[in-house]
């Protein structure tokens, strides 16, 4: 008889009379692995496994004994004292894949994983992960209590409940040497902290970003690349910082993602043109259009009136007119742009009209009925 148990590791225990594995929710796993199936595993990593625990935390160990292990295996594998339960998240040449993005040779992996969980392990795993909220909101008032200017954000127990892990915040250095000897007294198991930033905060904690999907940090993005306001200006975005901030506070790390071809791109921009001399005054840039290498000039600097488009070629033959003490007329330039630019009118048709859902039913003209005040005769 199957039984099914729900976990805070987002996952589904399936139990049966000989195993007990993992069922995958859809989306509730960070950093999760594909398997390709029917795919001929290479013989010098076959016995090396991707174990996943808690959050974002994942590691990588030999099944040097050989146990039979599928994906969502659940298994008891080396610690650095006692031993911890984990499920394994990629077998075969994934492993290899995983081990070259988190730039780990094979040869220095020399954990090893134990044996499949027994039904005890399970128990004990389980007793441990329902001490880990009660834990940490007790450790917050311990750190206040101590006037540590720290935030413990998650706590993580190892899978035999001799070991507790706290995830804490810190902008500063923080003397935590009597914390750990409270935290040690009170819960009776062996304290280690680590700091994190807060952008593996977020990751930990998950979210909904504002293009509507996951979070990066908490989907599949594990090396953080430091960004910074360049980045936004070289990609025109706007400077308001609400928008250009994640949930972490710190700049969105998509920024990074599309900053390549954006500098590519304005290769053979020039590195001054904001300000163009011309015969009746001067020319203020205020937008760019960098793919398609056009800018828009007006006649007054704060204000987008009047706006004259000037591709890069002519912007390049103004500034060198000017640097030869020359100012032209604008009046040629625009007039050659607007030859060249010119092209035949095309009909435009509404295609949203054609894909109304309510198309094909009869519109009726429902006349508004008029309230009337008073007798009516």
């Amino acid at each position: 008889m199957e039984k099914t148990y729900c976990y805070t590791r987002g996952c589904v225990l399936q139990k049966t009379e000989n195993d007990i594995s993992c069922n995958e929710l859809m989306g509730c796993i960070k950093f999760d692995t594909y398997n390709l199936p029917d795919v001929p595993v290479s013989s010098f990593i076959s016995d090396l496994v991707e174990v996943r625990f808690k959050n974002t935390r994942k590691d990588f160990f030999r099944n040097s004994a050989k146990i039979p292990l599928t994906k969502g295996s659940i298994v008891a594998v080396e610690a650095q004292t006692g031993h911890d339960i984990g499920i394994v998240n990629a077998l075969g040449d994934v492993v290899y894949d995983q081990l070259r993005i988190s730039e780990v040779q094979p040869d220095t992996v020399q954990k090893k994983i134990y044996r499949l969980a027994k039904p005890t392990d399970i128990e004990k795993w389980y007793q441990a992960i329902m001490l880990e909220q009660s834990t940490m909101i007790r450790s917050r008032k311990i750190a206040q209590s101590l006037k540590l200017n720290m935030k413990i954000g998650d706590v993580e127990y190892q899978g035999d409940k001799s070991k507790a892990i706290f995830y804490y915040i810190a902008d500063e250095r923080v003397d935590f040497r009597e914390l750990i000897k409270i935290l040690a007294a009170e819960f009776r198991v062996k304290i280690e902290m680590k700091q994190i930033g807060a952008r593996q905060e977020a990751g930990r904690i998950g979210g909904i970003g504002s293009c509507g999907r996951e979070l990066c940090c908490s989907t599949w993005l594990d090396n953080f690349i430091s960004v910074g306001t360049t980045n936004a200006r070289l990609q025109e975005l706007t400077s308001n910082p609400q928008k250009l901030t994640g949930q972490c506070s710190k700049l969105k790390c998509c920024l990074n993602y599309e900053l390549d071809v954006y500098v590519d791109a304005r290769k053979n921009f020039p590195e001054m043109y904001e300000t163009l001399h011309i015969l009746d005054g001067d020319l203020f840039c205020q937008k760019m259009d960098i793919f398609r290498g056009m800018f828009w000039y007006s006649k007054v600097k704060d204000v987008s009136v009047g706006l004259i488009p000037l591709s890069v070629e002519q912007v390049k033959e103004i500034l060198q007119q000017n640097a030869n003490g020359i100012n032209p007329d604008i009046s040629k330039f625009t007039s050659m742009d607007e030859k060249r630019t010119s092209k035949p009118s095309l009909d435009f048709t509404n295609g949203m009209e054609e894909e109304r859902a309510d198309r094909f039913d009869n519109k009726k003209n429902k006349k508004k009925s008029k309230k009337r005040f008073g007798n009516n005769k």
